[in-house]
């Protein structure tokens, strides 16, 4: 294993809590757990939602420890038999389910607790143990290659499953390494890779290929990693003794199918890669990223020709670590769709208004959808009005996807409600640009069956195959539509582009989706004890505060 500083370091431990997510609806399968929730608990030290860093959220709503009664305890007999609440985690989801003669599926995504999702991916059923021979019912009849298979690359190397949590805590790490094996075995299963596809040679990257991206400090603190067994980033941000390697590993396929797409030699390319990268900034690892791979291969486009480098970034999560990387920048154009909700989702970065900075304004777009449960319709509507205009007009040379999988339906982390089909349809779009010089990067996605029927269709449209529906007639939500018209709004004195639809649109929809709240009666409160001097409310004057100003209120 190489290193770039070769002496023995102490490990560099960063401390700091992750930006806190206040999602509701953590999983979408939460609720159709009744049995489950009957059994869950509030966090032992009574943390809100909102003071919860990213893996705290999603351990919380499943935690099945004992919590202190607050209820008298006063007939409590200590010598009482305790019983203890045996449970299994789901391999496809990690939600915990009460340990049962009869229960071999999870109570979350319905999953067989034997499933074969790390032997044949999403094609195997998820009714059966991987061993019954209905397990493989589901057979694909494989393409042959044709002459425009092998034009599509994918990168990737067993080494990066060698990441993972290696401190044991009561729920299992959401990024874990099963997230590849399941993908690889769908891809594997349907005869594209191997097979139709161009194999990348994994390498790890240099130190002076990083440096365009990050500073020494996180690249040195990454690197001391590789001397302990377990140390972390962030509570969230978990690292081991190989993790350094996976991380180079990652990066480095990143760059070379960047460069090899550019250069001509393949068509497109598929990253499968971990850790994911789009939360890792200039100087910080976080988010489950500890190198931006999104950003290493813009910086290995570049340097390969592409003066113009459009990135798209799909994950739930905002790409926080991306767009500081390139707020900057007017060769690299980032657009985010993401949850944010006013800041209150994880990492809280992300809303309209941040669009880039020093002379790039316009070259960040932020699109965040104002709740939990978006859907395919709003995903699309919002490439049709806001993505594929501004793509157009910046013409870019080279397109890279920071695919996450967390808004694919049923994630436990992301609670939003994209098909693999509306994943396709979006690929598809994106691939009209640059002239076809796409990479798709893999960032999150925690529901394996999810990933690996999301990334499959995602990667055949990659091969030219086209999706199953077309997207003619799209009705975005009420929410939808104006999270649209906010970001037009904003994005159209950069990108002139966007003027005759928003126009169009506001005419037909602005006065319904966009009528602001009438004044609560405590903001009305508010307003006047404001028009007043402090004193009056205090002082000698409050008779004449409560006559002039509390009685306008009634």
């Amino acid at each position: 294993m190489s290193h770039f500083n070769g002496g023995q370091t102490e490990p560099h431990l960063r401390n700091a809590e992750s930006v806190a997510t206040s999602n509701p609806d953590l999983s979408s399968d939460a609720s159709n757990a009744p049995f489950i929730k009957q059994h869950l608990v509030k966090q032992k030290n009574g943390k809100r939602k909102g003071d919860m860093n990213l893996e705290e959220m999603y351990s919380s709503q499943f935690d099945f420890g004992d919590e202190e009664d607050e209820d008298d305890d006063s007939d409590w007999d200590p010598s009482d038999t305790i019983l203890e609440c045996q449970k299994w985690f789901c391999r496809n989801c990690t939600m915990p389910n009460i340990e049962e003669d009869d229960n071999e599926f999870c109570n979350g995504c319905l999953e067989n607790r034997l499933s074969g999702i790390l032997q044949r991916g999403y094609l195997a059923c998820s009714l059966y143990p991987a061993d019954d021979p209905r397990a493989n019912e589901n057979e694909v009849s494989h393409k042959r290659n044709t002459a425009s298979d092998n034009l599509t690359a994918v990168g990737f190397d067993e080494r990066m499953l060698l990441h993972e949590e290696v401190m044991l805590k009561p729920h299992p790490h959401p990024e874990r390494p099963d997230r590849l094996r399941a993908i690889a075995a769908s891809f594997a299963a349907a005869g594209i890779f191997p097979g139709r596809c161009h194999p990348i040679p994994a390498r790890e990257i240099t130190q002076e290929e990083l440096l365009k991206v990050h500073s020494l400090e996180n690249i040195e603190a990454v690197e001391d990693t590789s001397h302990v067994l377990s140390s972390y980033f962030t509570p969230d941000t978990y690292a081991n003794q190989y993790s350094a390697t996976a991380a180079r590993l990652a990066a480095g396929l990143c760059f070379d199918l960047a460069a090899a797409i550019c250069s001509g030699k393949v068509k497109n390319g598929f990253a499968l890669v971990r850790p994911p990268g789009h939360h890792a900034g200039v100087k910080q690892a976080m988010g489950f990223c500890l190198h931006n791979n999104a950003a290493v291969a813009a910086s290995a486009a570049q340097a390969a020709g592409a003066k113009k480098v459009l990135i798209i970034d799909w994950d739930v999560h905002h790409g926080n670590g991306t767009q500081e990387i390139f707020e900057k920048s007017k060769s690299v154009l980032y657009i985010s769709l993401h949850r944010h909700e006013g800041g209150k989702f994880y990492p809280g970065t992300g809303s309209a208004h941040e669009i880039g900075s020093m002379g790039a304004e316009g070259y960040c777009v932020n699109i965040p959808w104002s709740r939990g449960g978006v859907g395919d319709d709003d995903y699309i509507f919002a490439f049709q009005q806001i993505v594929l205009p501004i793509a157009a007009e910046f013409d870019p040379d080279f397109t890279i996807i920071s695919a996450g999988f967390d808004a694919a339906r049923f994630d436990p982390l992301g609670g939003c409600d994209v098909s693999p089909i509306g994943y396709a349809q979006m690929t598809q779009m994106i691939c009209a640009l640059s002239g076809g010089k796409v990479l798709v990067i893999l960032e999150g996605g925690y529901n394996l069956r999810s990933i690996s029927v999301s990334a499959t269709f995602v990667i055949k449209v990659l091969l030219g195959e086209s999706p199953q529906e077309s997207v003619d007639q799209v009705i975005p939500t009420k929410s939808g539509l104006r999270t649209v018209l906010e970001v037009q709004q904003i994005q159209l004195k950069y990108w002139p582009s966007l003027e005759p639809m928003f126009s169009k649109l506001h005419s037909e929809w602005g006065p319904y989706v966009l009528v602001k709240k009438k004044e609560s009666k405590k903001e009305k409160k508010g307003g006047a004890k404001a028009n007043a001097p402090i004193w009056w409310k205090w002082g000698r004057k409050r008779w004449l505060y409560r006559l002039s100003y509390r009685k306008k209120l009634s």
